[in-house]
């Protein structure tokens, strides 16, 4: 229950980003349901392979490559996903940083644990 629940914030994130960055643009509320689970495949199968393979520019520029990595990975996922599109490669970069901003913050605020 609970990663459908992670899902669901996921996608409502995904939906607010296009308010607060006219760049991406999500067309409808199963278009963003989709783009979040594919989202979601990609974050755990192909971006850790992406990291191990950018470890050395990533350690040359102190981390900040990861924003880059971020930013390909939301951009490849509008490539595949109608209803889902960003503008250009930049605006990928900043939509990756405000999605995971906005999904921290609904899921910091929703996903309570059982201990606190």
């Amino acid at each position: 229950m609970r990663l459908v629940l992670t899902w669901f914030i996921n996608a409502l994130a995904l939906f607010a980003v296009p308010y607060l960055m006219h760049s991406v643009d999500v067309t409808s509320v199963g278009a963003a349901l989709i783009a979040a689970l594919i989202l979601g495949l990609v974050n755990t199968l192909i971006r850790p392979l992406l990291l191990l393979l950018t470890l050395p520019v990533t350690v040359l520029s102190l981390g900040l490559f990861i924003f880059i990595v971020n930013g390909f990975t939301f951009w490849l996922v509008a490539q595949f996903v109608d209803g889902f599109n960003v503008t250009s490669f930049w605006a990928a970069v900043g939509g990756a940083l405000l999605y995971s901003v906005i999904s921290w913050a609904l899921s910091s605020l929703l996903l309570k644990d059982a201990d606190g």
